[in-house]
């Protein structure tokens, strides 16, 4: 008997609690799966508030196949990205389906529909919902689990997307070692380092515990300001940057913080985040009532470390300062109790990065990749 398909935009609270908990049913078993943060999940899909869209729009959409719900995805009209770039391109994000192409194919149909009634012309993905949040397709690597604010999905994801008509953009790279293999890194990065000092008077320092929230703040202005270049970046917006000041506040760790400064002004930053995802995992995805608890009692327990940023000001960044960050760091994190720590992500055309990565021994242990498509052939 031939299955009976539905897809159909979310529109009541019934929709956005199957949205949400569809993942429960779909990695019912896989030992490598992290369950998000419930309330953050429903933040970024816009089920609740977030600074995000208030220049966005997104539409959430589920597929079922007789009469049970077997997939979702979110379209996303980025205006900050579209300004920026001049384009008119969507994105995709939050994608999950069973490994049904029929079924992957009316998601992605309902959410390229959408984009294009809103004027848009191409489609990348999956972002959820932009480059500053989780982004991009686990391609090579599943045999581990994804450190923490990192994706995760089964491999036949990627053929239900190409399937589709998604061709690769470009990928990033996820690299891992652990503590004593960075520490004995490359003799050129530490002459790098010995140069810098000598060159400029530079200092390196931890954040001010005692004015941590301006100091997050910092750190994401200086993100804001050093990455205007790369390939897809659009700073945050206001609104954003004080939510994840607000948002990072307990979970940062002084000790794998970096502040930069040259003749006392800042011009870079480095910032390593505790793998919360052990203690996240064991929450189920609840933060209340004893989930908030559990990550802020738990964290001198982890050892590992994702070096989740290295910033500098633009005329500053081809001297090789964020090194310095790595530098500070690094005996920091030793003496905090971390072993082991994943630089993520990197993207495959940052050349200069990967080289360096590379000359100090980690290796490359995850693969991500992000999709384009034009809209020409999609009905509206």
């Amino acid at each position: 008997m031939q299955a009976n398909y539905r897809v159909w935009k979310v529109a009541s609270s019934r929709d956005q609690k199957e949205f949400i908990q569809l993942l429960w049913r779909l990695y019912q078993g896989d030992p490598n799966w992290v369950p998000p943060i419930i309330r953050t999940q429903q933040e970024l899909v816009g089920f609740r508030k977030h600074a995000f869209h208030d220049n966005a729009d997104v539409a959430n959409f589920l597929v079922s196949r007789d009469e049970q719900v077997i997939g979702r995805i979110t379209s996303i009209v980025n205006h900050g990205h579209n300004a920026r770039f001049n384009d008119k391109r969507g994105f995709f994000g939050f994608f999950e389906c069973v490994d049904d192409q029929h079924a992957a194919n009316l998601l992605f149909s309902s959410a390229c529909q959408e984009l294009k009634r809103h004027g848009m012309t191409d489609v990348r993905g999956p972002v959820n919902p932009s480059l500053n949040y989780e982004v991009a397709l686990l391609v090579e690597g599943f045999d581990t689990s994804p450190t923490f604010m990192m994706t995760y999905n089964p491999p036949f994801y990627e053929r239900l997307i190409t399937s589709f008509g998604f061709a690769k953009s470009q990928d990033l790279y996820a690299y891992e070692g652990d503590t004593s293999m960075i520490a004995g890194a490359d003799p050129k990065l530490k002459f790098v380092v010995d140069e810098l000092r000598r060159r400029f008077n530079v200092t390196t320092r931890r954040f001010n515990i005692k004015n941590f929230l301006s100091e997050v703040r910092l750190f994401l202005d200086i993100y804001n300001r050093s990455l205007i270049g790369t390939w897809g970046f659009v700073p945050m917006s206001e609104g954003e940057v004080q939510q994840q000041a607000k948002g990072l506040r307990h979970l940062l760790v002084p000790e794998l913080t970096t502040v930069i400064e040259v003749d006392g002004k800042p011009v870079g930053s480095g910032l390593g985040l505790l793998d919360f995802n052990p203690i996240i995992k064991s929450m189920n995805g609840r933060l209340f009532p004893f989930g908030f608890l559990k990550l802020l009692l738990g964290k001198r327990k982890l050892k590992r470390v994702r070096l989740l940023s290295t910033n500098v000001i633009p005329e500053y960044q081809r001297w090789g300062f964020g090194l310095l960050a790595l530098e500070r760091m690094l005996p920091s994190a030793i003496e905090y109790g971390v072993t082991h720590g994943e630089f993520s992500w990197v993207l495959e055309s940052n050349h200069l990065s990967r080289a360096s990565l590379e000359r100090s021994g980690v290796t490359r242990s995850k693969t991500y990749r992000l999709f384009d498509r034009t809209l020409d052939d999609i009905a509206s």
